[in-house]
């Protein structure tokens, strides 16, 4: 007998499925063959450890799975052993899929484990960015370390609403056309953030500075937003409008109807 054949043979042993005859000859051969012995006793170890955790059903599915192997091992079984044989295969799949699972939930847990330190990582790294930003803006830094301060501003993914507010401050109020440029500049790649949007229409009724009005038209025109045509209104009939501003004005409420 082969050792596929001995390894059925001693599983029906320790199910205790065989004849008095067969199981004889099993013990005798146990007695003799060392080797048969230490087959026996790893077997018996595996459907120990099985029998002693909860019964589980396999299911549909991790049956069909087995289902062409087990049609074949039946066929190679004689009658006798092919009754008490699929039992114990459907045990042993169940076994494979409590394993699988077990390595599903683990890989599953690092992965979920390995994401929340990545967002962590990412958030002390906006937070990081974010209080550089406000810092190097400050009135009391010089103009051109308020415009590195503003640049900052285009690392950041996503704004939130403190990046906004801080921007549009330095949009409306900075003493310096460059620096307000820059910020106008980065909040144009929020453009789509519904505050952003908001401050950006406010601030074309506030800005007096010619070069940043021009600027605040060309973009108000470039996001189609239809919302700012009572300021470019304003814009046309206020007398101290500069002629250039008031045609950048005019132009854009074209553009816009």
């Amino acid at each position: 007998m082969n050792k596929e054949k001995w390894e059925g043979t001693l599983i029906e042993y320790i199910d205790g499925k065989l004849d008095a005859d067969t199981r004889s000859k099993v013990e005798q051969e146990l007695a003799a063959n060392e080797e048969i012995r230490r087959t026996y006793e790893q077997l018996r170890e595996v459907i120990s450890a099985m029998d002693g955790s909860k019964s589980l059903d396999p299911g549909a599915n991790l049956k069909n799975t087995f289902n062409k192997f087990l049609e074949a091992e039946v066929a190679r079984q004689k009658p006798l052993r092919t009754i008490s044989f699929v039992p114990t295969l459907y045990r042993l799949a169940a076994g494979v899929a409590l394993v699988m699972a077990g390595i599903g939930i683990g890989n599953w847990i690092n992965k979920n484990q390995q994401r929340e330190d990545e967002m962590l990582a990412l958030k002390k790294e906006v937070q990081a960015t974010k209080q550089m930003m406000l810092v190097m803006m400050d009135n009391q830094q010089s103009a051109s370390q308020r415009i590195q301060g503003v640049n900052v501003a285009l690392k950041i993914e996503k704004a939130d609403d403190d990046v906004v507010r801080a921007l549009v401050k330095v949009m409306n109020d900075d003493p310096s056309s460059n620096v307000r440029l820059a910020a106008l500049d980065a909040l144009s790649k929020f453009r789509d953030e519904p505050l952003v949007r908001k401050e950006l229409i406010r601030s074309l009724a506030l800005q007096k500075d010619p070069v940043v009005q021009i600027a605040l038209i060309q973009l108000m025109v470039r996001m189609k937003e239809k919302g700012a045509a009572k300021s470019l209104e304003e814009i046309i009939n206020d007398t101290e409008s500069m002629k250039a501003v008031k045609d950048e004005a005019y132009s854009g409420l074209l553009k816009l109807s």
